[in-house]
C-alpha cells in the first residue's frame, strides 16, 4: 500500500520490521526505489535478496531502462542468461528496447533467436519489441518481413511498425501502414496518432493532417495530452500557426513537451517574440523546463535579436541543472553569435568543459556571420587539431568566410580538402562551392563545378545567377536563368528576387512585368523579400506608379520594403512623398536601418531642406546608428549645395574616420557650382592620392579653373593628363526597345540604326534652335553615336 501510495519512507519502516520477507516484498522495494530514481539502493536489496523469480530480474532491468543505463540492463541480462535464470516475454521486451536505443542490430539477433529457442517468438509482446527493435536499427525490410510473419497482430504490433517507418523518415510508408490498419478494424492509440501526426508535419500535408485531427476528435482522443501535443507540432511544422496555437488553447491540460511544441514553431516561423512570451508563460506554470525549452528559447533570442533577454536566459541556466548540458550550451553560443555578440559566444565556447561537432560549428559560423574571417579560419585549424571531423555545416561556413577575393588562395585550398573528405558532391557544400567561385568573378569554373554536381538544385543555380549580377554582369545572369528554365528547375523566391534586381539594373521594366506575372502564377506574391523587390525594380525602372501600387498593396513590410519605397521616391525627386513615408515608418514602430537615413538624407538634399537634414542626421544615433562614410556624403552634398562649402570641408575634417574618394569628389562637384577654388583643390589633391588615375578629378578641376577663368590652370591640367597617360573614361547609356537593349557608348560608332539616330536628333537640335533655346554655356550638344 505503502509503495503504491508512493510512501517509501514508511514503506521502509515496515520492510525493515518485517520478520519474514517474501519475494513479492523484496521486489515491491526494488521497484519503489528505482522509481525514485534510486538505483543504487535498488540493486543493493537486489543483491541482498535470499531467492529471486523472474518477476526480480525483470524488475531490475526494467530500472535499468527507465534510468536510460541501457549497457547495464543489457550486462543484467547477459547474467540472466549465464546463470540459466528462466527468462520470459516481458524480459526479452526490454532488453530488446535497449537494444533499439543502442541501435545494436547484432544483440537484436541474437535476442531473437534466443526468443526462437525459448518459443516466445510468436508472443504478442515479444514480436511487437522484435518489429520496433529491427526497424529503430533500421532495417525496415526485417520489421516488415517479421511483422508479416506473425501469427497474429494487435494494435501494440501496428503502432511499432508505423513508429518505425516515421522515425526513420519513411512518412509515406508510415502513412500507407496507417491505412492499412485502419482497414482491419483495429482501434488508434495515442501512439500511432503521434505517429501519423509526424508523417504529415514531415510532408508538411496539412490538409491530410486537418483530416487526421478530425479522426483524432471523433475518437475522443482531441484532448489527450500527447495526441494534442503532436497535432499541435504538425500544424506547426506545416507553418499554420494559427490551428496550432488554437490547438494549444483548447488543451485542458498542458506538459512541458506541449509547451516546447509550440515555442518550437514558433522559433521556425521567425516569431522570436511571440516564443519568448511563452517561455514565460511556461516558467509561471510552474511546470519546470527541460533542454529543448530552453534551446528553444535561446534561438528565439537570436532570431528576434534580443540580447539582453539572452544574457537574462543565461543567467536562469547558470542557476539551474543545464549549465553543464552541451546541448543548452551550444543554443546559448548560438544566440550570442546571432546576436553580434562575438566576446560572449568566445567566451561561453573557452568554459565549455565538453564540446562537440555542434559546439565547433556554432563558434566557427558565429565568426563567419560577423566578418571575421581570419577567426573563422583560425578555429577551423583549431577544430583540425583536436581530432574533430569537419561536417557539410562546418565547411558551408569556412566557404563562406573565404569568399572574398583576398581570400581566394584559402578557398581552393579548402576545395581540395571537400574533395578529399567525400563531400565535394554534397548539395549544401556543393553549392557554397558554386557561390564561392562566383564571389571570386570565376563565373565559368563556377559554371563547370554546378555541372559536375550529381543533382542540380536550386540553391546552385541561384548561387551563379547571384554571382553574375554581383560581378555587374545582368545579361548573363538572365541568360543563366533561361537555361535554368529549360531544364525544369522551378524559381524560388530567392530566384526571382535576384533576376528582378537584374531588371532593375538594366532598367528593363518589360522583362521585370514577365517576371512579375510568373510570381502570381506561383502565388509568391505575399512574400516580404519579393514584395521589396516589385518596390524597388519598378522604382529603379521609373515606374513609381507601379512602384506605390505594390508598397500599398503589401499585407507584410518589413524595414527593406520600407526602405525601397523611400528610395524610390528619394531618387526620382520626391522628396516630400519620401520624408511622409519615413514618417509613416517610425509611426509603425518599424526601426529604421542605415539605408533609410540614406534616403531621407538625400530627399532633404533634393528640396534643400538643410536643418532637416541635419536633425535627420543627428538622430541616427537614437536608433543605435553611428553615421557612415555615406551618410557624411549626403550631409556633405547638402550643405554645398547650399552654398554652404567651407562648413562642408569643416564636416569631412571631423569625421572619425578617413574620408574615402567619393566623399571628396561630392566636395569637389559642390565647389564647380559655387566656384571655389582653393577648396576644389584641396578636394582634387586628396582624390588624387588615393586614386592617381582618376580621370574625373582632372576634368572637374579643370572646369572649376574655366569658370574662374584661370585658363593657365586648364592648360595645365589637360597637360597632365597627358603626361600621367590618364584617358577620359568614354559615356555609356542604355535603353530598351521592344524587349531589346541598345548600348551606347561614346566615339563609338557601330550601332546598325546610327544614322537614323543621328537624323532624328538633328530634327530635335533644329526644332529647339527655333525655339530659341540655347545650351548653358558648360555644355555643347557633340553626340556620338555607338
Amino acid at each position: 500500500m505503502y509503495v503504491k501510495c508512493s510512501r517509501l519512507g514508511y514503506a521502509r519502516k515496515v520492510f525493515d520490521q518485517m520478520p519474514q520477507r517474501d519475494t513479492i516484498s523484496w521486489n515491491s522495494m526494488i521497484f519503489a526505489y528505482s522509481g525514485e530514481g534510486n538505483m543504487e539502493v535498488a540493486q543493493l536489496l537486489f543483491d541482498s535478496m535470499p531467492e529471486r523469480d523472474v518477476v526480480s530480474w525483470n524488475t531490475l532491468i526494467s530500472s535499468y531502462l527507465q534510468s536510460r543505463n541501457h549497457h547495464k540492463c543489457v550486462e543484467i541480462f547477459l547474467q540472466i542468461v549465464k546463470e540459466g535464470v528462466c527468462f520470459d516475454h516481458t524480459t526479452l521486451a526490454v532488453v530488446l528496447k535497449c537494444c533499439s536505443f543502442l541501435e545494436d542490430f547484432i544483440l537484436g539477433i541474437q535476442i531473437h533467436g534466443l526468443a526462437v529457442k525459448s518459443g516466445l517468438e510468436s508472443d504478442m509482446v515479444t514480436g511487437s519489441a522484435l518489429v520496433d527493435m529491427y526497424a529503430k536499427c533500421k532495417y525496415l525490410d526485417e520489421s516488415l518481413r517479421f511483422f508479416y510473419a506473425m501469427p497474429e497482430k494487435n494494435w501494440v504490433c501496428w503502432s511499432a511498425l508505423i513508429a518505425g517507418f516515421v522515425q526513420n523518415h519513411q512518412f509515406t510508408n508510415g502513412l500507407e501502414l496507417f491505412k492499412e490498419m485502419q482497414s482491419q478494424g483495429l482501434v488508434v492509440s495515442q501512439s500511432t496518432y503521434a505517429s501519423v501526426f509526424r508523417s504529415c508535419a514531415g510532408l508538411s500535408a496539412l490538409s491530410l493532417g486537418h483530416q487526421l485531427h478530425a479522426h483524432a476528435l471523433k475518437t475522443n482522443f482531441g484532448t489527450d495530452i500527447i495526441v494534442a501535443t503532436a497535432t499541435l507540432d504538425m500544424y506547426a511544422k506545416s507553418k499554420s500557426l494559427v490551428d496550432s496555437r488554437k490547438v494549444f488553447n483548447s488543451m485542458p491540460k498542458h506538459s512541458v513537451q506541449s509547451y516546447n511544441a509550440m515555442l518550437v514553431g514558433y522559433v521556425q516561423s521567425n516569431q522570436g517574440p511571440e516564443a519568448l512570451k511563452l517561455f514565460v508563460n511556461l516558467i509561471k506554470s510552474d511546470l519546470g523546463f527541460d533542454e529543448v525549452t530552453l534551446s528553444g528559447a535561446f534561438s528565439a533570442c537570436a532570431v528576434a535579436k534580443q540580447l539582453s533577454t539572452g544574457c537574462q536566459l543565461h543567467g536562469l541556466v547558470m542557476k539551474s541543472k543545464f549549465q553543464s548540458n552541451v546541448c543548452v550550451t551550444n543554443a546559448i553560443l548560438d544566440m550570442y553569435g546571432k546576436c553580434g555578440d562575438i566576446l560572449g559566444a568566445k567566451g561561453v565556447f573557452d568554459e565549455m568543459i565538453r564540446r562537440d561537432a555542434v559546439s565547433w560549428n556554432a563558434i566557427i559560423a558565429a565568426c563567419e556571420q560577423n566578418g571575421l574571417e581570419e577567426g573563422t579560419l583560425r578555429l577551423f585549424v583549431e577544430m583540425l587539431a583536436c581530432g574533430m571531423e569537419p561536417d557539410e555545416f562546418t565547411y558551408g561556413s569556412v566557404l563562406k568566410a573565404t569568399a572574398g577575393k583576398h581570400f581566394a588562395k584559402y578557398g581552393m585550398e579548402l576545395h581540395t580538402r571537400v574533395i578529399k573528405s567525400g563531400m565535394g558532391f554534397h548539395p549544401f557544400v556543393g553549392s557554397t562551392l558554386v557561390d564561392m567561385y562566383c564571389k571570386y568573378g570565376l563565373i565559368d569554373e563556377a559554371m563547370k563545378l554546378r555541372d559536375r554536381l550529381g543533382k542540380q538544385n536550386i540553391v546552385s543555380w541561384n548561387a551563379i545567377i547571384s554571382g553574375c549580377l554581383q560581378q555587374n554582369m545582368e545579361d548573363e545572369a538572365l541568360r543563366i536563368f533561361s537555361l535554368m528554365l529549360g531544364t525544369g528547375i522551378e524559381p524560388d523566391n530567392f530566384t526571382y528576387a535576384t533576376v528582378l534586381d537584374t531588371c532593375a539594373n538594366l532598367a528593363t521594366v518589360g522583362l521585370g512585368k514577365q517576371i512579375h506575372a510568373q510570381i502570381i502564377k506561383h502565388e509568391l506574391q505575399a512574400d516580404v523579400y519579393i514584395v521589396s523587390t516589385l518596390v524597388d525594380m519598378y522604382s529603379k525602372c521609373g515606374n513609381m506608379q507601379d512602384s506605390q501600387l505594390m508598397f500599398e498593396r503589401a499585407l507584410e513590410r518589413d524595414f527593406v520594403t520600407w526602405n525601397a519605397m523611400i528610395c524610390g521616391y528619394a531618387y526620382h525627386g520626391f522628396a516630400e512623398e519620401a520624408l511622409q513615408v519615413f514618417e509613416d515608418m517610425k509611426r509603425e514602430k518599424v526601426k529604421p536601418n542605415h539605408a533609410t537615413f540614406i534616403a531621407v538624407l538625400r530627399a532633404c538634399g533634393h528640396m534643400g531642406l538643410v536643418e532637416n537634414g541635419w536633425d535627420y542626421f543627428c538622430s541616427m544615433q537614437s536608433y543605435g546608428l553611428d553615421p557612415q562614410l555615406d551618410h557624411y556624403s549626403c550631409m556633405v552634398d547638402m550643405l554645398g549645395k547650399s552654398g554652404q562649402v567651407g562648413k562642408a570641408l569643416q564636416l569631412i575634417e571631423d569625421m572619425p574616420f578617413e574620408a574615402d574618394d567619393v566623399i571628396w569628389r561630392t566636395l569637389l562637384s559642390v565647389c564647380k557650382m559655387f566656384g571655389n577654388v582653393e577648396i576644389a583643390e584641396k578636394a582634387a589633391n586628396s582624390i588624387l592620392q588615393l586614386d592617381p588615375e582618376d580621370s574625373s578629378v582632372y576634368i572637374l578641376l579643370a572646369n572649376v579653373y574655366a569658370d574662374a577663368g584661370m585658363w593657365d590652370e586648364v592648360s595645365l591640367m589637360r597637360k597632365t593628363m597627358r603626361k600621367n597617360k590618364v584617358k577620359k573614361e568614354p559615356g555609356c547609356s542604355w535603353i530598351e526597345v521592344t524587349g531589346d537593349v541598345h548600348t551606347f557608348l561614346a566615339n563609338e560608332k557601330a550601332h546598325p540604326s546610327r544614322e537614323a539616330i543621328m537624323e532624328e536628333l538633328n530634327l530635335l537640335y533644329n526644332e529647339m534652335r527655333e525655339l530659341e533655346y540655347l545650351p548653358e554655356r558648360d555644355f555643347s550638344l557633340n553626340v556620338e553615336i555607338g
